[in-house]
């Protein structure tokens, strides 16, 4: 009979795991992203009082925080993507070389994250 483990925090993710699953919370992330970004700019494109409006709402911290969650989210869905796109040309299947890949993506997006709190703030 196979061990049974129902206690899921004992049980240790490999990194690819990892990058999977935030690769597709990273897609949902862009997708609503562009969704409240596409409203704003409808928004701000209807009358100059309304630019204006949406032009204020950049001040607020929360939006800035949003703005740079997005811009985060994006940069990870597009490492990753790429990182995937090379897996589908046959390199970094293994799982040591799939692992590095996946560190080094993580590492590639935390500092475009950076990059684009420079950006923001």
């Amino acid at each position: 009979e196979r061990p049974k483990n129902l206690d899921l925090t004992t049980v240790k993710m490999p990194v690819t795991a990892t990058a999977s699953i935030l690769h597709r919370v990273s897609g949902i992330i862009v997708f609503i992203a562009l969704a409240i970004f596409l409203t704003l700019l409808n928004c701000s494109l209807s009358s100059a009082e309304d630019f204006q409006r949406v032009q204020g709402y950049f001040d607020l911290f929360i939006v800035e925080f949003v703005f740079w969650g997005s811009l985060t989210g994006l940069a990870y869905h597009a490492v990753f993507g790429i990182r995937h796109m090379i897996q589908d040309l046959g390199h970094w299947e293994e799982m040591d070389s799939s692992s590095l890949s996946a560190k080094v993506g993580f590492v590639i997006t935390a500092a475009l994250s950076v990059l684009a709190g420079i950006l923001v703030w």
